[in-house]
This record gives structure tokens, C-alpha cells and sequence, in this order.
């Protein structure tokens, strides 16, 4: 009956603008990435020269600000209602299932990574020999009868990638500690764990920049360095974003929203470092080692 109290223990979301502002920012993000990379307009005569030229980073960030500003917005109303109480035991269990389900995706994504890389680290020479493909799509396969192709000069697998694998796993270690910590009621010990994993997803990122701009292969024009940096870097863009949600639940345990009892948003955090965590062990066991290694320089 209209008005009369809620007899169900599910959560009706009330009407949000987020969905429409996140898919805003989103679009002018794409956009304004477009334009700093190739550039919309060529006609310095026009109005729209100055913000569509090629490199104009005025549309991007933009598209940056106005996610950024969903995100705050989006995330807020979700604390709300979970100190409000919204979160019942069955909304907690939605919310558990559509992470896992999140994260499910996110491994399938990083699969078709890894499967591009495979096909021509497995099966090069027949790749190489497939002329008749080659011709159809303007691509000479020949360069690629051995793996890495010629000319790639690999990093050293036991180098900079052993110490950002050592960084990310010790990482892992401490935000266990943090929820254990939380779990047990040790708020200074989860706040001290937590503090170290955002330093350590940090390091990581700072270690992988200064990586890539050492890097002696291109990423056109090379399979081997369009696979090398697509995995590796949309996995250096899942540690930023797990760094950002690790943050977040570093400042609401430090304004006192977790208890040992009811912590789901640091529980969903731990969950997703621990997948970038593992995604890392496959990037570096089969991008740097196995097939890339033995003829790094």
C-alpha cells in the first residue's frame, strides 16, 4: 500500500543522476582522448580549434573531472545508506555476489590478453607461415618466425619486474593483516596495514612508469609490444584503481564507519587487490619470464 512501511528486506535504490553524469564523463573522456591522440579539428580558424586540436588535454580532463566527481558523489550516497541501514543481510549478499561477479569479469578480460600472447608465443612459425592471411590483411607475417620478434629487446625478468612482484605480493600481505586486524577489532593495526598497502600499490605504479619509459620496443606496429602493454598496462591501471579503493576505505576506517562486524567495502577492496595481486603472477611468470626472458638483454 502507497506510503505504508517497507515489509521486504531489499534496498529500492532512490532515483540517482550518476548513472547518467558516470556515462557523461565517460564519453567525454573517450572523446577528449581521441582528441589529444589524433585531433577532431584542423581548421585553426574555428572556435572549436582550440579545445579539438591534436594534443588539446582540455576534453580529457573534463571527462576525468566529471567521473571523478560521480565517483565522489556515487560513492558517498552508498555510505549513506549503509549507516542509515539499507544494507540488510540479503542487500549485504547482493552485493557480495556482484562483486564476485565483477571480478569474473575482470578475469575474463585480462584472458583475451593473455590468449593474443599465447597464439604467438605457442604458435609463431605456423602464424609465420600463414602467407595467405598475411596478404588478405596487409600484415607480413614473416617477422615473426621467432618469438619475441627480431629486434625486441626484452627487459630482464629478474630486475625491475622481480621488485614490483615482491612489492605487489607483500602488498597482499598487508591488507590481509588490515582485515584481520579489522576483524578482531585492532583499529590501529588495520589503519597501520592499510596506510602500507596504499604505499606499496604507489611504489608499484611508480616502478612500472619508470619501467615503460625504458622500454626498446614501440607498441605500433609490434604485436609483441601492442600485447606487452595492454596487459600489463590495463593491470598497472587496475593497481591505480585498486589504490584509489584501498584510499577510500583507509579514510572511512579513519572516520570510524567499519566494525568487525559490518566492513563489506574493505571486505570487496581486499578482494580486488588480491585479484591484481594474482593477475601479476601470471604477467610475470609468462609475459617476463617464460616467454620473454631468455633472450632479455
Amino acid at each position: 500500500m502507497a506510503g505504508g512501511a517497507v515489509k521486504h528486506d531489499y534496498h529500492l535504490v532512490e532515483p540517482s543522476p550518476w548513472p547518467f553524469t558516470g556515462s557523461l564523463g565517460a564519453f567525454v573522456m573517450a572523446l577528449g582522448a581521441v582528441v589529444q591522440m589524433k585531433g577532431l579539428s584542423s581548421n585553426e580558424e574555428s572556435w572549436a580549434y582550440f579545445f579539438l586540436q591534436d594534443g588539446s588535454w582540455w576534453l580529457l580532463g573534463l571527462g576525468f573531472l566529471i567521473v571523478a566527481y560521480t565517483m565522489i558523489g556515487w560513492w558517498t550516497d552508498v555510505i549513506k545508506e549503509s549507516r542509515r541501514g539499507d544494507h540488510t543481510p540479503v542487500v549485504d549478499i547482493g552485493l557480495r555476489y556482484g562483486m564476485i561477479l565483477f571480478i569474473v569479469s575482470e578475469v575474463m578480460f585480462f584472458v583475451a590478453w593473455f590468449w593474443a600472447f599465447f597464439e604467438m608465443a605457442l604458435f609463431h612459425e605456423a602464424r609465420a607461415g600463414a602467407t595467405w592471411t598475411g596478404e588478405a590483411i596487409g600484415v607480413d607475417f614473416s617477422a615473426w618466425e621467432s618469438w619475441p620478434p627480431p629486434g625486441i629487446e626484452t627487459f630482464d625478468p629478474f630486475h625491475l619486474p622481480l621488485i614490483n612482484t615482491m612489492i605487489l605480493l607483500l602488498s597482499g600481505t598487508t591488507v590481509t593483516w588490515a582485515h584481520h586486524a579489522l576483524q578482531h577489532g585492532d583499529r590501529k593495526g588495520a589503519k597501520i596495514g592499510l596506510l602500507l598497502t596504499v604505499l606499496l600499490g604507489l611504489c608499484f605504479t611508480s616502478l612500472q612508469v619508470y619501467e615503460y619509459a625504458h622500454a626498446h620496443f614501440g607498441f605500433g606496429g609490434s604485436l609483441y609490444g601492442a600485447s606487452f602493454f595492454m596487459a600489463t598496462g590495463f593491470h598497472g591501471a587496475h593497481v591505480v584503481i585498486g589504490t584509489v579503493f584501498l584510499l577510500v576505505c583507509l579514510l572511512r576506517l579513519m572516520a570510524g564507519h567499519f566494525t568487525p562486524q559490518k566492513h563489506f567495502g574493505f571486505e570487496a577492496a581486499a578482494w580486488y587487490w588480491h585479484f591484481v595481486d594474482v593477475v601479476w603472477l601470471f604477467l610475470f611468470a609468462f609475459v617476463y619470464v617464460v616467454f620473454a626472458g631468455q633472450v632479455a638483454h
